[in-house]
């Protein structure tokens, strides 16, 4: 038997969690000033004109150390569920495991050793 008066808290929290945000930008977009002046439409709306090249480089090693952090960082939160229930799943759940970790153990090595974890 399908019980959906189970679901009437989530149905309740997927509406106003939708409502609330389209309220917020209608709300917005009715109270907003409109004004276009010519200090509006310029690059900097300051009023002062720009001074020199606004194209700056980035060394790619910044980029490329988040991007690393944020891999190995995301992919060690897969970790927790499994180490909540680890007493219920298993040996095979356990190699899976730990196949896992030995693949972020060579991708750390690898990063390392190819100099994105060097900060200077």
């Amino acid at each position: 038997m399908l019980l959906l008066y189970e679901y009437d808290f989530f149905w309740a929290f997927l509406i106003v969690s939708s409502v609330i945000p389209i309220l917020a930008f209608l709300i917005s977009g009715v109270l907003a000033p409109i004004s276009k002046g010519p200090e509006k439409l310029s690059s900097y709306e300051s009023g002062i004109e720009p001074m020199g090249d606004a194209w700056l480089q980035f060394r790619i090693r910044y980029y490329m150390f988040a991007l690393v952090f944020v891999v190995f960082d995301v992919e060690t939160v897969f970790l927790y569920p499994w180490a909540m229930s680890f007493d219920v799943l298993g040996v095979s759940v356990f190699i899976e495991a730990l196949i896992f970790v030995l693949i972020l153990i060579v991708g750390s090595i690898y990063a390392w050793r190819k100099g994105a974890l060097e900060w200077s």
